[in-house]
């Protein structure tokens, strides 16, 4: 027994009284163009575990720097690291790091490697908040990470070929994430996160992206709240992924042959509710998508509103509101494993008798010329033609080729959202 230690003395307190006493000496280092310390490297090098590096304004033209200990490396002014095009710019290596405040710009480019303006990989509890980030290949990039928060930062990249351009926060292999109040934009993919476990994708806005706005893959228990994602070449992409949450969010302009809102693929027991659809090519595009609750959306005058693929089983569509689509939904098979119940339907034309707020009759939301189209896409150029009526019309009056499950038996006669 270390005689020293009073036997009623707990070790618990003990062990407070250290890590307090820890924090209570740490330092801070001042670096500025024309201080003693001038370099934000030798700060770091300098500085002891949980110490705080302030780094004043001016620009720091110093190759890559590495922050491999504990400390909170701190812009005042908005001080610029300058990779002048050739580096990766900033690498944390050690666990419990916070960067805030910097103008991180101009890293490098390199087709085998993966270049970013802020790298964390292999540490827990980092912060990377209030930066921006111009002109960088990658822009903030995780790699096996745990408890790391992405917070209000602005990436701004000049893509301009998928080949030469990289993601604006990238996560691969992280667990316990969080991604908040970000703004993105002119990157390959906005936000792009692959093998990710538990993570809160909040608030961010991710527009204007050479590719998708979104892109995740083989991933589970993900939730994104309430983030914008607009006008990327191929919208938001969910894919091999489970137990994922997307709510109150906004998919907007995402325009091409090959755009969607949302691209569902093979995605299972998730829930999309409460998002705005406006003015896509496809609203949600779902294939292989199973047990999946689609619930109090707007979809608005998109192409398509919904593209189901024979494959999707066990989707509910409940509650949604329909308005100026110009195909409401359309499928590539006959048959159907999916439900409709209780969505408005701006094209609806049956009534209500007992005055419930529930159609009297049943909904078919597959026209037959969006069958056509779906199998003879050139087809499309008849789009507006004076037959096209005649013909959903008869099919509406006596319909024999659209699938007569693929319907809503209980339309509402009132906007849900």
């Amino acid at each position: 027994m270390n005689p020293r230690l009073p036997r009623q003395v707990p070790l618990w307190l003990v062990a407070g009284a250290l890590f307090a006493a820890r924090w209570v000496t740490a330092a801070e280092l001042v670096v500025c163009p024309g201080c003693p310390l001038a370099s934000v490297q030798a700060a770091i090098a300098a500085a002891a575990p949980g110490d705080t590096v302030r780094v004043q304004a001016g620009t720091y033209r110093e190759g890559a720097i590495v922050v491999d200990r504990p400390l909170t490396l701190l812009g005042e002014g908005e001080p610029v690291l300058d990779g002048a095009g050739q580096v990766e710019i900033l690498s944390i290596r050690a666990s419990d790091v916070t960067v805030r405040g910097f103008v991180v710009a101009n890293s490098g480019m390199s087709y085998v490697r993966d270049l970013a303006g802020i790298r964390a990989e292999g540490v827990t509890d980092c912060t990377i908040a209030g930066n921006r980030l111009l002109n960088t290949f990658f822009g903030i990039y995780l790699a096996e990470v745990k408890a790391c928060t992405v917070e209000g930062n602005a990436i701004l990249g000049a893509a301009v070929a998928e080949t030469s351009s990289g993601n604006g926060i990238h996560v691969w292999n992280a667990d316990h994430v969080r991604i908040r109040h970000n703004r993105v934009q002119g990157h390959r993919d906005g936000i792009y996160l692959e093998f990710v476990r538990k993570a809160l994708v909040e608030d961010n806005a991710s527009e204007r992206n050479l590719r998708y706005g979104l892109h995740f893959m083989f991933s589970e228990r993900i939730e994104y709240v309430r983030n914008v994602f607009r006008t990327s070449n191929a919208g938001v992409a969910v894919m091999y992924s489970k137990q994922i949450t997307m709510r109150e969010n906004l998919f907007e302009d995402n325009w091409g042959a090959a755009a969607y809102g949302l691209l569902l693929k093979d995605i299972a027991d998730s829930d999309i509710w409460g998002n705005r659809f406006r003015r896509n090519t496809t609203g949600i595009f779902a294939e292989g998508a199973n047990r999946v609750s689609v619930t109090r959306n707007r979809f608005e005058r998109n192409g398509w509103a919904l593209r189901i693929m024979a494959n999707s089983m066990g989707v509910v569509f409940a509650q949604n509101t329909f308005v100026a689509n110009t195909f409401e939904v359309t499928t590539n098979g006959t048959r159907s494993f999916n439900a409709f119940l209780e969505n408005y339907w701006s094209e609806y034309r049956g009534y209500d008798l007992g005055r419930d707020g529930i159609g009297d009759v049943p909904h078919r939301p597959v026209k037959l010329f969006a069958l056509l189209v779906e199998r003879y896409p050139p087809a499309l150029i008849l789009l507006r033609s004076p037959f096209l009526e005649l013909l959903d019309l008869a099919e509406r009056v006596l319909p024999i080729l659209t699938p007569r499950v693929l319907a809503d038996h209980r339309p509402l006669m009132r906007s849900a959202s």
